[in-house]
């Protein structure tokens, strides 16, 4: 039987739609579990209710301005884009914080698009894509290795990005459930080779509570073209990262201010001509 969803394609992808897949993913995650403190609580809540009360005074915020914003707050929260909204503006600085002392490679934020349990696609392998897949096709490959350079045999690299068109699949209609999405196991040599397209830059959902606080501010949506990759091997800790590309656009006003130097890649054109490849080495920190 088809439905009205399964004509869509992925252009009709709506923030709301977007956001109750980036809740519903959410809250499906894995929890640590981890109880925290009262005190713990009290010190971080306190703190951020009491830059916020500085914020106001500071501006002057009156009641229009204030019933404004639990107007906006409500919106989030029915859009479900409370996912996209913190790891747009919020989780760099977590992240940042996190990663503060760990070596080895640089961390990136994760964002709302993870999908875990990927297809694994051995140690050579190309993404599930559509035969007629747009954009540049990519040979992206490179090396896990522990902190002393001894290749990591085994590690798992989990790999997804968004289309040519900046979509991403489970969050936009139209595309395969797994498109441009798989993990990589390394070989005896710590190597792994991925095939795919090169991702294009695209605009966070806009249409919805996220889009409207961005328009009132002035800001643009973009997001750099980038790879999103979880790293993880036994006995090191995991890394959650992205890779950019030279040249691209929006590397210095991304959004999500998730970009690093370190993470910047730089393609070049295949022998053949067939399309570009680049090579990235990921190294571990010891858990």
């Amino acid at each position: 039987m088809t439905t009205e969803t399964d004509q869509l394609s992925e252009t009709d992808a709506r923030a709301a739609v977007t956001g109750a897949d980036a809740t519903r993913y959410f809250k499906e995650k894995e929890k640590s579990g981890a109880a925290v403190s009262q005190e713990r609580v009290s010190a971080v809540a306190g703190a951020a209710l009491a830059a916020l009360h500085d914020v106001i005074r500071e501006h002057d915020v009156t009641y229009a301005e204030y019933d404004a914003l639990k107007a906006w707050l409500i919106q989030v929260g029915e859009d479900g884009e409370w996912p996209l909204f913190l790891d747009v503006f919020v989780e760099h600085v977590v992240e940042e914080t996190v990663n503060k002392e760990r070596g080895g490679t640089k961390g990136s934020i994760e964002g709302p698009f993870y999908v875990p349990n990927s297809p694994n696609l051995g140690a050579d392998g190309t993404l599930p894509q559509r035969d007629d897949e747009p954009g540049t096709p990519l040979d992206f490959g490179g090396v896990v290795q522990s902190e002393d350079g001894t290749p990591l045999p085994g590690a798992t690299v989990e790999l997804w990005h968004a289309d040519d068109l900046g979509f991403y699949s489970q969050f936009a209609p139209g595309l395969p459930e797994w498109n441009l999405r798989g993990s990589f196991t390394t070989g005896e040599d710590g190597h792994f080779m991925a095939h795919t397209v090169q991702p294009a830059p695209y605009q966070i959902p806009h249409d919805g509570a996220t889009g409207a606080i961005i328009a009132a501010a002035g800001w643009h949506a973009w997001r750099p073209a980038h790879l999103h990759l979880k790293v993880a091997a036994p006995g090191h800790q995991t890394i959650t990262t992205q890779l950019y590309f030279e040249g691209g656009e929006y590397l210095d006003s991304d959004i999500a201010s998730a970009t690093k130097p370190e993470l910047i890649l730089a393609p070049t054109p295949k022998a053949d001509d067939s399309g570009v490849e680049v090579t990235y080495d990921f190294t571990l920190a010891k858990a």
